[in-house]
């Protein structure tokens, strides 16, 4: 099979305890609900490139516990090759552990587990998926020095790469040559840059500080406000679809894998955001992260319906 993305990156699961409050310390509350559901910022991605219909290839690792298996299941049960990620007998599959408090306010623990035991034999089973793809789309949960060594493997063998920087931290130089479009958020697009990024100019700006960086292109996603994309050639701005926002937790990673979708499906970049920002859009409106990310007729519709392809 050919045209096809690569998503390389954490697989967690979330563990989401509803409170009246969160906790003092030594104190035991009882709460609300208690829930499981898929995570990860790399898992995602990959559901949400294959909930659009296009073909997705997950590498990564989980552990050999019951939670690497229900996320193995959820991913194939959303069309994710999962053939490429590694049962890591040694240790716990990732977790987030997630309080909610009924005013919204939040506390999250998050144990990388088989996350964080990413390392080079991961990059080499990369390598095999990546025979074929059009897109390797990378993300920051899984440790840094091989986030580079994917960004260098995918370059060498010609194939685009984009750079999620989230979880934001500071990024070695070395590392913007490699990427094809980085996709910050404002608060993401602030720290790489190092100036505060709100709104359209200094999304600007800060788009093109990551150009001179070596990036190829910049996109900074402005959420509700729209989307900032600085190319070698242009700096242009995408108007946000207007929804009712339910739960924004997942739109940053449905952005990103409606944009890889597209890529993968031969449009033009312009296009590509278009259907970034309406995944993103799409994914708010629903509860949750991978259970939130449309499928392709619902997508297609609400694109037909807001007048674009």
């Amino acid at each position: 099979m050919t045209n096809y993305a690569v998503v390389f990156g954490s697989i967690n699961i979330d563990l989401v305890s509803k409170t009246p409050r969160l906790p003092l310390p030594g104190e035991t509350l009882t709460g609300h609900s208690f829930a499981t559901a898929p995570g990860g910022k790399g898992a995602n991605q990959a559901v949400a490139i294959a909930k659009l219909g296009v073909p997705s290839y997950m590498v990564g690792r989980v552990g050999g516990d019951n939670f690497g298996r229900e996320l193995l299941a959820s991913l194939e049960a959303a069309q994710v090759k999962t053939e490429n990620i590694f049962v890591d007998e040694s240790v716990s599959s990732g977790v987030a552990a997630i309080a909610v408090a009924d005013d919204g306010e939040n506390q999250i623990i998050v144990i990388p587990g088989a996350n964080g035991r990413v390392d080079e034999t991961d990059v080499e089973r990369l390598q095999s998926a990546l025979s074929g793809a059009t897109i390797l789309l990378l993300q920051l949960e899984i440790p840094l020095n091989i986030v580079i060594a994917a960004a260098q493997a995918a370059k060498t063998a010609g194939i685009k790469v984009i750079l999620d920087p989230a979880p934001v931290q500071n990024l070695p130089d070395k590392l913007y040559p490699l990427v094809d479009i980085i996709t910050p958020n404002e608060t993401e697009a602030g720290r790489l840059v190092g100036f505060p990024v709100e709104g359209q100019e200094a999304a600007s700006e800060a788009a093109q500080v990551l150009l001179q960086k070596g990036v190829g292109n910049a996109i900074v996603k402005l959420g509700a406000k729209g989307v900032i994309c600085a190319t070698k050639k242009e700096t242009f701005f995408t108007p946000a679809f207007s929804v009712t926002a339910v739960d924004t937790v997942a739109a940053g990673d449905a952005f990103n894998g409606g944009l890889a979708a597209a890529l993968v499906e031969g449009l033009p970049l312009r296009q590509a955001i278009v259907w970034g920002a309406a995944t993103g859009a799409l994914a708010a409106t629903k509860p949750g992260a991978q259970a939130a990310m449309p499928d392709r007729d619902t997508f297609h519709s609400f694109l037909a319906r807001s007048g674009t392809t």
